[in-house]
């Protein structure tokens, strides 16, 4: 019996012995011995080489489009098909089209022709919103964020700020913001052709900020508000101040207020979109109205270089924005 076992333990210990000389020789010392292993920890340790920004058109969060949050559960309804498009950047960046303020909605079941149709304000709820969208650096800019006064434009900064959402371009200020994205320094100007009634005097103060934040940033942006609205191409004028933009150190300019897509330049190196049209809102009696642009900026870190793509979307007629 005892020599049994010892027979048995014999040939266990000369076959484990064997797979272990085997795997050795099979994998060990194969050339691709630990590739995958290699590949897994550098896709998890590797670092991305470059910060991802979306610019968006014009949001604008009242009239039809608070009736379509209100009947659909909340805002989230209105991004829910593209949610996941605007949750892969880094940071959304979007004009908001009207203050955020306590008082009812002025506008809501008004048509045109109605003094009140043209009178924005917005649910303080959209501010979680936005952050949760990740649109989380607004442009206050614009010819609407006045519609209820210096009190609204306050009421807006409380509300963003206590979302977490940062902003630019309001009347009082701030007319730039800086953005420290993964070590890429991207500095955010508002250029608002309505801003006052002494145009040369915004577009002077647009390109003094400019030069003053030029040396601090790796990419000077420029957001503007401006031109006509529903022309498909932007005038002479908007083209000699966006080259001047240009000239002053932009390295890009986003326009909006058309609500409509307007034409694309690259001059001296630099992109120029004059217009992207609408992200979010309720003007559907106007077919070039329901299209909106995304630009999605890639920022190498190193050579801080900018690769493009352009995202099309859609905005159907029960409030929520798609992709085309």
């Amino acid at each position: 019996m005892r020599f049994v076992i010892k027979i048995f333990f014999t040939f266990l210990i000369a076959a484990v012995t064997t797979a272990a000389v085997c795997y050795f020789i099979f994998y060990a010392l194969s050339p691709h011995s630990g590739e995958l292993e290699a590949t897994t920890d550098k896709a998890i340790i590797q670092p991305k080489s470059y910060v991802q920004l979306l610019f968006v058109g014009d949001l604008f969060l009242d009239r039809g489009i608070r009736y379509y949050a209100q009947k659909n559960g909340g805002y989230e309804f209105i991004f829910e098909k593209i949610s996941a498009e605007l949750l892969k950047n880094d940071l959304v960046v979007a004009n908001l089209e009207g203050p955020i303020t306590d008082y009812k909605s002025k506008s809501i079941n008004t048509g045109v022709g109605d003094p009140n149709n043209f009178v924005f304000t917005f649910d303080p709820a959209v501010a979680k919103t936005l952050f949760n969208e990740n649109i989380r650096l607004i442009n206050l800019g614009n010819n609407h964020i006045l519609n209820f006064g210096r009190e609204g434009v306050a009421s807006t900064k409380k509300y963003l700020s206590q979302a977490k959402v940062d902003y630019f371009g309001a009347p009082d200020g701030p007319r730039s913001a800086l953005a420290e994205i993964n070590g890429v320094k991207v500095v955010f100007v508002s250029y608002n052709e309505f801003a006052s009634n002494n145009v040369e005097l915004e577009q002077k103060s647009a390109i003094e900020e400019i030069n003053k934040v030029r040396l601090g940033a790796d990419i000077v942006v420029v957001f503007a508000h401006w031109g006509a609205e529903y022309k498909l191409i932007s005038s002479v004028y908007v083209q000699k101040l966006a080259h001047q933009f240009v000239d002053a150190g932009a390295d890009l300019i986003i326009g909006g207020h058309p609500h409509v897509i307007q034409q694309m330049e690259e001059y001296k190196g630099k992109r120029i979109y004059y217009s992207l049209g609408n992200f979010v809102f309720d003007q559907y009696g106007f077919k070039n109205c329901q299209d909106g642009l995304g630009v999605e900026v890639k920022i190498d870190k190193k050579t801080k270089s900018l690769e493009f793509k352009e995202i099309n979307f859609y905005l159907q007629p029960n409030g929520q924005t798609v992709l085309k």
